[in-house]
């Protein structure tokens, strides 16, 4: 007998009104897969820009501009690299005598500060 264990999954974009979107699922289906590629994306685009920041950082002659717009690039990529970490961090088993355990759910930590609206343009 072969037993399906079905799991929620935060995946990695939002609702058109910036709610969470979850997915049960055994991890197999389509929009599993869907999912994890754009997660590797996500994870492929903050790689490349730490390198470009790197580089940024390098040149002395990089403007106001240029900086303000790579941070709002590294904000976005840090914020989708942390959806992709609880969402995982989420997935992991965790034993029930473990008191170090926090249930995402209790955490009251907020999204952070956002970019003002105009704020490059």
């Amino acid at each position: 007998m072969t037993v399906t264990t079905h799991t929620t999954r935060l995946l990695p974009w939002s609702t058109p009104e910036g709610n969470p979107c979850y997915l049960s699922s055994d991890g197999s289906g389509y929009l599993a897969r869907v999912a994890d590629n754009i997660e590797s994306v996500q994870l492929g685009m903050a790689g490349d820009l730490l390198d470009h920041v790197a580089e940024l950082l390098n040149d002395g002659k990089a403007t106001a501009d240029q900086l303000r717009f790579t941070l709002a690039c590294m904000s976005q990529a840090l914020r989708d690299t942390k959806r992709i970490a609880d969402s995982r961090g989420a997935r992991l088993p965790v034993p029930d005598d473990d008191p170090d355990s926090v249930d995402a759910e209790d955490d009251d930590r907020d999204e952070g500060p956002q970019l003002p609206a105009g704020a490059f343009g």
